[in-house]
């Protein structure tokens, strides 16, 4: 049975109507948004419908991220602006930024760009609206899915975590200087959330890595709305391995068990040379369904455009992808993993103990072996 939480606060509605007060993708907001003080915790945020603007055409995302930068101040565009490397790049964690300094347990490296601690409600506006630029529309995916992680944190925040968790512990940076002509990445993460779109003479040369973890993984409820992002997910997963039969259970079961997925933070480009599992030449046509939707799941996450034509190429090499999983098939209990292995496409999902509270919540990333950080190794 599901548990749920209330929260307190009216959520993502209120940003909702912030953002339906937006002109267009270049306009910075004026009279519409709030004006708290820089650092405020109880910014709003909106949902999914908020996004409807995404394109994913990169002259948008330019004018986005030129109107969030215009509502910052010289010190807050000091700590945007990164240099494009790939250490800055491959600086992102599923930990909390706190324990990635000062020798934490999170070891890595600490995260670069602006806190989100230092905007105002303006501020914040503006980065939402950048964000839903970039992100796809769809209920509990995409932009949606990013406001329901800084509401899980918050959560987190209030009961347990303390101030190395909530809303104001996330990064926004530019790594180069955002332009239709060259390459820059735009980067947005923090405690179980990492985005990074890179684009190289207006395209979007990559969307990955794109790690999402998620606790409580239980339904919280903030006012009204449902704190879910993982749950479809998880879902897709089950399904899958729920449709296989014992012969197919048995040719896609690893041997050995998985604590964590193999290719997080720090573990760049270090894809296995060998697949295992089934492949899905073996799966019937309606399994193969099944394996798309849960690939889509991810590949959803950014703007519908852009997602389209990544989800074709990996179903023009579906044939040649392979699923593996250990654990528990329904992918509800600690110790549950399951994978995706194609020529481009690797996914990965696995069920972890509770950190803040008790019960298991996920880790995931997708990543793409040949377009990572843009094609970006070194």
């Amino acid at each position: 049975m599901k548990k749920h939480i209330e929260v307190d606060g009216d959520g993502r509605s209120a940003m909702l109507r912030a953002l339906a007060c937006t002109a267009g993708f270049a306009m910075v907001l004026t009279g519409c948004s709030g004006t708290g003080d820089a650092g405020s915790s109880e910014t709003d945020t909106g949902s999914s419908a908020a996004s409807t603007t995404s394109s994913g055409d990169s002259s948008d995302v330019v004018a986005l991220a030129e109107a969030f930068a215009a509502t910052l101040d010289d010190d807050q565009i000091a700590e945007l602006n990164q240099d494009y490397t790939f250490e800055n790049a491959a600086a992102w964690s599923n930990f909390p930024q706190a324990l990635l300094t000062g020798g934490g347990p999170g070891g890595g490296t600490a995260r670069v760009g602006l806190a989100t601690s230092t905007l105002s409600d303006e501020q914040w506006t503006a980065l939402e609206e950048l964000l839903a630029g970039v992100t796809g529309a769809e209920e509990n995916e995409g932009f949606d899915e990013i406001m329901q992680h800084l509401e899980a944190d918050d959560y987190l925040a209030d009961n347990g975590g303390g101030d190395d968790y909530g809303r104001g512990n996330f990064y926004i940076a530019f790594l180069g200087e955002p332009t239709d002509d060259g390459t820059w990445e735009l980067q947005f993460g923090g405690h179980h959330l990492a985005l990074a779109n890179t684009y190289t003479d207006g395209e979007l040369a990559g969307a990955t890595p794109s790690f999402r973890g998620i606790e409580p993984m239980d339904e919280v409820e903030v006012g009204g709305d449902t704190v879910m992002p993982e749950q479809q997910e998880r879902t897709a997963f089950a399904e899958l391995l729920g449709s296989f039969d014992d012969n197919q259970l048995a040719a896609a079961e690893l041997p050995e068990s998985y604590g964590d997925i193999l290719l997080g933070p720090g573990t760049d480009w270090a894809f296995p040379q060998e697949q295992e599992g089934i492949a899905a030449s073996e799966l019937s046509d309606d399994q193969k369904d099944l394996l798309i939707a849960a690939i889509d799941r991810y590949v959803g996450d950014i703007d519908a455009d852009n997602a389209e034509r990544i989800l074709a190429q990996y179903e023009d090499e579906l044939d040649d992808t392979h699923i593996a999983y250990a654990g528990d098939a329904t992918m509800e209990s600690t110790g549950a993993y399951v994978r995706i292995d194609g020529p481009s496409v690797w996914i990965e999902f696995s069920m972890q103990g509770g950190i803040v509270l008790d019960g298991a919540h996920p880790h995931a990333v997708w990543r793409d072996k040949n377009n990572d950080y843009g094609g970006l190794s070194s």
